[in-house]
């Protein structure tokens, strides 16, 4: 058999195999997160991980598929190693940022969402300025009076 069929199907098997680990993993264990962000509405975070599980299917065995093609012939162990090692590397690579990128895109969300629930808590007059997460909610110049209306208004 040619070396590369087998060095394409190692590939393969070993990638496919990371990224459905990786996503049970990440859907297992965000799955709690999801439910912080969506503020306990556990139906809406259930439907939020299929989704994400569901893209992160898509990006990633996208992207195990357009990367299988190795370069150069594979003649020998040796050069199915380093072809392996090298797209392997990359495939993991790749996983690690996007789901570095989906738990920074949830994270903001999260933040958002407390920040507008301390700013609701929080406004009790219009004087009162409140600072939450460097953002500040107070107006940009504060009350000095109020004027009388036009004549003829």
């Amino acid at each position: 058999m040619d070396m590369t069929v087998v060095t394409y199907a190692i590939y393969l098997v070993v990638s496919i195999g990371l990224t459905v680990w990786v996503a049970r993993t990440l859907s297992r264990s965000g799955q709690v997160f999801l439910q912080d962000v969506l503020h306990g509405r556990e139906e809406l975070a259930v439907a939020v991980n299929h989704l994400l599980v569901v893209g992160f299917y898509l990006v990633n065995l996208g992207f195990v598929a357009l990367y299988l093609k190795v370069g150069d012939t594979v003649e020998n162990a040796r050069d199915s190693v380093e072809a392996l090692s090298v797209k392997l590397g990359t495939v993991l690579l790749v996983l690690g940022v996007l789901h570095l990128l989906n738990v920074y895109v949830l994270n903001r969300i999260r933040q958002r969402g407390l920040d507008d629930e301390a700013y609701r808590a929080g406004t009790g007059g219009a004087s009162r300025a409140h600072k939450v997460s460097g953002r500040d909610f107070a107006p940009p110049v504060p009350p000095q009076g109020t004027t009388r209306p036009a004549p003829g208004v």
